[in-house]
């Protein structure tokens, strides 16, 4: 869904805007193209498109396209009283592409959509109601729902959420077979003299940061966070793409890491449990704040499950820190993690679950929200310059 994110500003004068397209337009998928030049929509070059013969093309051409999509088109053919249409907003659409405006218009239309649900739908293959499936689970309007349904192909295929999960599962079994041990692997004298987790002493090794997500207390720990990010982070990616959703799991990461590092100062960190918190709040936050929109079935049950499991990690995490450590003075690692990830979920994540093939540039709260993101990131930045000799903090040695 990556190829989706950029679209053009609907703001921009109509006239213009017409003039620059190409004289072809290719509609939605590489098959299905109304064999129209630009001058056949609009002669004249004043921007607009009257209904009138707009729906006398669709009448012409309407079999060539798929029925979802000819939904689309009539609707927004019914969504000006004025008797025209903005010739931008028709090749937004027939470019794949939707502008804020071209949704309004689309959802504030007087026509409403009268062909049934994609739920009822029937005779649908195997991978087609996995798609559909998909959607309910993760997109609140039935226009959208269709628009992904008809849209998706699988290429590319969610790779982020696979290849992470893989490679932190095979870390994991390697340093199980290397300390012999793999339920509380933390406990282990040697675990901290991995160069992977991040460790208050060397905070300096800037990559530390990161890859602390393929260090894990242990298997219990492992295995809620992997459940979690592929049952919730597949989906997500499938929907709205590896570049938005890796953005949100590595911004949850960061924060996670950067959390400790100025509420916990003292403790090392081990875990995707930020990055995957992250992703869970904001798939969580969007199904509340859409409740009536969300299809997903026992949307309450799930949530409570979802809300019980996070809560169970969580306190194992904080019982974990609190627990004698197997290598004083240096504590187990800190749970401020999970609660910098949940901090990403509820404000950047949220932002671009809500905003399905929307520019995120044209949100204003994406601007307040990444603006916070990035005054955190250099506040934390100067804080582990300054703060530990400033504080003259005693810390734990080395491992």
């Amino acid at each position: 869904m990556g190829d989706k994110l950029p679209e053009p500003h609907a703001s921009s004068s109509p006239a213009v805007a017409a003039s620059s397209e190409a004289e072809e337009i290719e509609v939605l998928d590489s098959e299905d193209v109304l064999p129209m030049a630009a001058e056949d929509f609009d002669p004249d070059n004043t921007g607009y498109i009257s209904t009138e013969k707009f729906r006398s093309l669709l009448q012409r051409h309407g079999s060539e396209l798929d029925p979802h999509k000819l939904e689309v088109l009539l609707a927004l053919a019914d969504s000006n009283s004025e008797g025209r249409i903005c010739y931008q907003d028709f090749v937004n659409l027939m470019s794949n592409k939707r502008s804020n405006s071209f949704r309004q218009a689309i959802l504030q239309g007087n026509r409403r959509l009268c062909s049934k649900a994609l739920l009822e739908e029937t005779g649908l293959s195997l991978s087609q109601r996995l798609i559909r499936h998909v959607a309910y689970e993760t997109l609140p309007r039935e226009i959208d729902r269709k628009w992904y349904y008809d849209s998706y192909t699988c290429c590319p295929p969610p790779w982020f959420m696979i290849t992470i999960t893989i490679v932190e599962v095979a870390f994991f079994l390697y340093n199980g077979v290397v300390l012999d041990r793999f339920v509380l692997q933390v406990t282990h004298p040697l675990y901290l003299k991995n160069t992977l987790l991040y460790h208050p002493q060397l905070r300096a090794q800037a990559w530390r940061y990161l890859t602390y997500i393929f260090m894990h207390a242990g298997i219990e720990h492992l295995g809620l966070n992997v459940v979690l990010q592929l049952l919730v982070g597949v989906p997500l990616e499938m929907v709205h793409g590896a570049a938005r959703i890796s953005f949100v799991y590595v911004a949850g990461v960061v924060a996670g890491s950067l959390a400790v590092s100025v509420a916990d100062m003292t403790a090392p960190v081990v875990g995707s449990s930020g990055g995957v918190y992250a992703l869970v709040s904001a798939h969580l936050a969007n199904i509340v704040m859409n409740w009536s929109g969300m299809k997903c079935q026992f949307k309450l049950l799930r949530m409570a499950v979802a809300l019980i499991c996070m809560s169970f990690e969580f306190g194992r995490a904080v019982w974990l820190r609190f627990h004698p450590s197997a290598y004083p003075p240096c504590p187990h690692p800190s749970f401020m993690a999970h609660l910098g990830g949940v901090m990403v979920g509820i404000t950047l994540g949220v932002i671009i679950l809500r905003n399905y093939e929307q520019r995120l540039q044209d949100q204003t709260l994406w601007w307040i929200f990444l603006s916070i993101y990035v005054i955190f990131v250099l506040f934390a930045i100067f804080w582990n310059i300054f703060a530990y000799s400033l504080l003259d903090l005693k810390l734990p040695p080395p491992p």
